[in-house]
């Protein structure tokens, strides 16, 4: 599972010669036996790259590095030919700076093969792929029984398990069925410390960082039992529910619910992110909508979480120096006055700016409303005065210091990121 830490490795990469690949695979049905269509494309992804490369410094060692990611592409297309399917690859490097990375990413539809070749790494096809598909825990637990899963890359893993035994009762009540009331009283308390005890099981994986978030299953009988004993972090964190017995649930069956619950959970969170950030922008509140007015609450450290459309394409411009991002395609920087560069998709290069400051990410998908305001919006943790901030580039920025993160998550998006 990538890491905080990586993620940021990532988003601070900075290459002056622009000579930083990022390589993303994902395995395709083939149209024919012969594969020839995937082949061609990873061709002709490989030759753009290579003329992109034309008259940088050290060209020898990114040619080493396409020469790599060609064999790396060759080995995981014969890997998905023998097994019909697979895990899906993302590569990031840079020979110039002896750089190289490689994480196993969920293999899902509309992905397809990527290449690129920037001065910064491209982020975005790695953190929708870690949105749609997180790390979960979920928990299955009945009066005697608890089981806990991992469910990461769409695979579900079995972590460990608990069993507690209620006391058995006698063949008699006793005198006058004196003993009944004593062995019912003993049975609901080995009950509540059972559930108190996976109660705080829970807590403690969470605070781990073991996963983000969890969905619990069990009967509604016992959800009012076993409620009353979670910790209020391991409450705010639980996704969801649905009801089923511990023993007799099959993975498949575990995964469908689950994924139904994760899906339900995200496309309601961005609703609600989406109305509450246009609500707030209308009243000149904690809400900015559109690429200027949101760039300028990135530089004064404002943002919460960041909105962007799914499909979300515009122009802007890039300072060759401090890399300062400006709406406005001015020729050079209104910071340093060094010359600047358009940047022609910069939904993809404000990500490193709201990765390294562990900002939430909500990628919005056919929303009319989001439509309309430009598609680009953010929802802020304050708003600084006009002509406040002191900020003059996206390097001076601090550490968010809004809240402290877990080292398995990626900003705050917590794989609710898309809608």
């Amino acid at each position: 599972m990538i890491t905080r830490q990586q993620i940021h490795e990532l988003a601070e990469f900075d290459d002056q010669n622009a000579a930083g690949l990022s390589f993303f695979y994902q395995p395709a049905t083939p149209r024919n036996k012969a594969h020839k269509e995937e082949a061609i494309l990873t061709k002709d992804l490989v030759r753009e790259a290579q003329r992109k490369l034309e008259g940088k410094e050290k060209p020898a060692g990114a040619r080493a590095d396409l020469d790599r990611i060609a064999r790396l592409w060759q080995e995981l297309r014969e890997r998905g030919m023998r097994s019909s399917g697979g895990h899906g690859k993302a590569v990031f490097a840079c020979a110039g700076q002896g750089f190289w990375r490689e994480y196993d990413l969920p293999a899902h539809e509309g992905g397809g093969t990527q290449l690129f070749v920037d001065r910064h790494f491209h982020m975005k096809p790695l953190v929708e792929s870690m949105a749609e598909f997180p790390s979960l825990g979920v928990v299955l637990v009945d009066r005697r029984r608890a089981r806990f899963f991992d469910l990461h890359l769409s695979e579900l893993t079995e972590r460990e398990g608990f069993f507690h035994p209620l006391s058995r009762r006698g063949r008699s009540d006793g005198f006058g069925g004196y003993d009944a009331g004593h062995a019912e009283r003993r049975v609901e308390e080995e009950t509540r410390e059972h559930f108190k005890f996976v109660a705080d099981f829970m807590k403690d994986a969470l605070e781990k960082q073991m996963f983000a978030n969890w969905i619990l299953g069990c009967q509604e009988t016992h959800w009012p039992q076993f409620e009353k004993h979670l910790h209020p972090y391991a409450a705010e964190k639980l996704l969801g529910r649905f009801s089923t017995g511990v023993k007799h649930m099959g993975r498949e069956e575990i995964c469908e619910q689950a994924g139904r619950i994760f899906r339900e959970a995200g496309e309601k969170r961005c609703r609600e992110t989406v109305q509450e950030t246009i609500d707030q922008a209308r009243h000149n509140a904690r809400g900015v909508t559109g690429l200027r007015r949101v760039l300028h609450s990135l530089l004064s450290g404002e943002v919460q979480t960041l909105l962007v459309g799914n499909q979300y394409h515009a122009q802007a411009v890039e300072c060759s120096g401090c890399g300062h991002l400006d709406a406005h395609l001015v020729s050079f920087c209104p910071i340093c006055g060094r010359e600047t560069r358009t940047v022609v998709d910069v939904g993809e290069a404000i990500l490193p700016w709201a990765l390294r400051q562990d900002i939430e990410i909500i990628y919005v998908k056919d929303d009319a409303e989001f439509d309309k305001v430009g598609n680009i919006a953010a929802l802020l943790r304050f708003r600084s005065q006009k002509g406040g901030s002191n900020v003059r580039s996206i390097a001076d920025l601090p550490p968010n210091p809004s809240v402290s993160r877990p080292a398995g998550r990626v900003g705050r998006y917590r794989g609710l990121a898309s809608g």
